[in-house]
């Protein structure tokens, strides 16, 4: 992992919580508060998303390092609080999805074995440069930045 990646990501992972909540509570404020307080404790996805052909919200959880069991169980709780508290009538239950640094195939089989939510585990990888075939769909990385900085998180919800 090059160096200073991991400071990097939690920063990326704390202004995109900021902006999540800021944009789920302009949207619907009840919604926001029966989602995020649940027995007196917030609880923040990394990136909550909504599959349009599925009609279902699919939660994702970003990890810097290997897979761990216990990420199962906390995907778990995330699909459940969303079906009872955020998912709307005619939507179909909640699916998440685990983006881990390394995974050990043996151990993620074991630790979805017994799980009844559709929860799917997946690698990643980083690489120096963008591939073409992805270059023409992305923002240019000073446009990412630029974007990031001018993100005002005084005015933002704490994370």
């Amino acid at each position: 992992m090059p160096a200073g990646y991991g400071d990097v990501l939690r920063r990326i992972k704390q202004r995109i919580r900021a902006a999540q909540y800021e944009a789920l509570r302009a949207v619907n404020k009840e919604q926001v508060a029966l989602y995020w307080d649940i027995g007196g404790r917030e609880y923040f996805i990394d990136l909550l998303l909504y599959h349009r052909a599925l009609r279902c919200l699919f939660a994702v959880e970003l990890k810097v390092g290997e897979f761990e069991p216990e990420t199962v169980g906390k995907m778990q709780f995330y699909l459940a609080a969303l079906d009872d508290r955020v998912r709307l009538a005619g939507e179909k239950p909640s699916i998440g999805l685990i983006l881990c640094r390394t995974k050990n195939r043996a151990i993620v089989e074991y630790a979805l074995r017994e799980s009844r939510k559709p929860i799917g585990v997946s690698s990643y990888q980083i690489v120096r440069r963008l591939p073409k075939s992805l270059a023409r769909e992305l923002p240019e990385p000073g446009q990412v930045r630029r974007l990031l900085m001018s993100l005002d998180v005084r005015k933002m919800a704490p994370v």
